[in-house]
């Protein structure tokens, strides 16, 4: 078997020799595979397909390990095949057009240098929600569940820019410094700060539960949902609360950022609504402050409104390229930046392990939510209990809703 898997590879390596006809012919592999046979495709390309007239780089996908310990032997494995300049993790979530634009509104913007710290800053939200359930991907979903799908890398890769330090530059190896430095900041998350779920069938009898995908294992405790709250233990974040979110079979599509920021006291009576800055990563890019307003005319009240860039309304001619795009340009360009380096993706899991490893060896019945509700009312209750302030009157709307 190993004989013909590597003749395998040498006839591709030979193939891809008839198209190199320069002086100079770059690769780049994309492996895109599942866990069993990622070590040795890899194995195999670095013995038998790597360039010989220029670089070679191979993009990985998710899973990188289930845990800590699974993570750092593929990292330690994948070390002997291939250098760490050659690999390039991919968190598809790093090419998001809004999450791009992070450090930029941070470290290019004056006004917002003074304010971003928990001086200011009351909680920060990072929501992952999805319309769908697994629809017939349950045997795959069961098997990583909603913390090592979304969690700990989309929205902890989002964390890590919201609350890094300002890096000494911009080159990639700065960057993911300082993504490393805030990372270590945390300490793994505790059970009592988090909140798990799993959908089941609407009243009206819409959408399957969970249980009713043919895929899912009978009577799973797989959680479909959940909602955690993250610490930063440094001068900057010490008492803000990082609420991440996510779950499937939820009210709509939605990934953003909310920033809510301490409550003033208004000189016209109670507290008015905290300022929030939003950032809204998929659908309908945008970024907004919803800020108080005095109502138009004779009214003396305060109302919510928004300083609003809207993406689909200020650059109606610009065609943003997918997130997948954006990184594999990025890889050919060597810029790695936006990829997941090694001691990364060991503080990451250490975060998070702890946690896993609790929820595997307990067992805890998932906190049962209705298909395209808002999650568990005990998600809210957690989000409350850490300072989030949920206001259902003010909806933002795009300029082309607002028939504008």
């Amino acid at each position: 078997y190993q004989r013909r898997v590597h003749g395998d590879f040498l006839r591709l390596n030979s193939t891809i020799d008839t198209f190199e006809t320069s002086s100079q012919a770059h690769r780049l592999f994309y492996l895109a595979l599942p866990p069993a046979v990622f070590l040795e495709v890899a194995t195999q390309v670095s013995a038998c397909c790597l360039a010989r007239k220029g670089w070679s780089r191979v993009i990985v996908e998710k899973p990188f390990g289930r845990d800590s310990a699974s993570s750092a032997l593929l990292t330690s494995q994948m070390a002997r095949i291939l250098s760490e300049e050659q690999i390039f993790r991919i968190d598809h979530y790093l090419g998001k057009e809004i999450v791009q634009n992070l450090t930029t509104l941070r470290f290019c913007n004056r006004v917002f240098s003074h304010v971003w710290s928990n001086a200011t800053i009351s909680n920060i939200q990072i929501t992952f929600k999805e319309p769908f359930g697994t629809d017939g991907r349950g045997g795959y979903f069961d098997g990583i569940g909603i913390i090592r799908d979304i969690i700990q890398n989309h929205l902890l890769q989002v964390l890590a820019l919201v609350a890094m330090e300002k890096p000494s530059s911009m080159e990639p190896e700065s960057v993911r410094d300082a993504k490393v430095q805030v990372l270590r900041c945390i300490p793994p998350v505790k059970m009592s700060d988090v909140v798990l779920g799993q959908y089941v069938k609407a009243s009206d009898g819409s959408g399957e539960a969970y249980l009713d995908d043919p895929t899912v294992p009978s009577g799973s405790r797989t959680a479909t949902f959940v909602s955690l709250v993250v610490h930063v233990d440094n001068d900057r974040w010490r008492g803000v609360p990082f609420i991440l979110k996510a779950g499937k079979a939820l009210n709509e599509r939605k990934a953003d950022i909310r920033i809510q920021f301490k409550s003033e006291e208004s000189p016209q009576g109670p507290s008015v609504a905290p300022d929030e800055l939003v950032f809204r990563i998929q659908p309908k890019e945008a970024i907004y402050l919803k800020v108080n307003c005095k109502t138009p005319g004779l009214s003396s009240d305060v109302h919510m409104s928004e300083l609003d860039l809207n993406y689909n309304d200020r650059y109606q001619n610009l065609d943003l390229p997918e997130a997948y795009e954006s990184l594999i340009y990025e890889c050919i360009l060597g810029n790695s930046a936006n990829f997941v380096r090694a001691d990364e993706l060991e503080v990451a899991w250490g975060i998070f392990t702890p946690l896993l490893h609790l929820i595997e060896k307990d067992q805890p019945i998932p906190i049962p939510y209705t298909f395209g509700s808002r999650g568990p009312k005990e998600a809210d209750e957690l989000a409350t209990r850490n300072g989030y302030t949920r206001f259902t009157e003010y909806v933002w709307r795009t300029l082309s809703a607002r028939g504008k």
